[in-house]
């Protein structure tokens, strides 16, 4: 049972999604290669909701545009730590990390770590 989450949310160009797909496929091998429990990566699909604050609205998506939202599962904080610094330095990441050919912005990427509070 996951007990720390990673979370991302980035706002993608709809013409990009599956270049974005082909990463996040290679980004989840990785992750998971160097002991991540669980790789999620998700696109919008009912952004217009009537409940809450719309995603859509609180990321300006600009016309064009959708939201993916992606979560990383790990044992605690301390293991997202050794996981992610392995990450970092795995020659995978580094020949696919150049912002400028990056299929969104990376400025525009919401990202933070969670301590679980519910896990059924």
């Amino acid at each position: 049972m996951p007990n720390y989450v990673d979370g991302y949310v980035l706002p993608v160009p709809k013409k990009n999604l599956k270049a974005y797909q082909r990463i996040a496929r290679l980004t989840a091998k990785v992750w998971k290669d160097q002991g991540a429990l669980a790789y999620r990566e998700t696109a919008g699909d009912d952004l217009q909701t009537k409940w809450g604050v719309p995603f859509a609205k609180r990321m300006k998506l600009k016309r064009g545009e959708t939201v993916v939202f992606a979560y990383i599962e790990f044992k605690s904080r301390a293991h997202r730590d050794k996981v992610n610094a392995a990450v970092m330095k795995d020659p995978r990441m580094a020949a696919m990390c150049d912002p400028k050919d990056m299929p969104f912005d990376c400025q525009r990427v919401v990202y933070a770590g969670f301590k679980v509070l519910v896990a059924r």
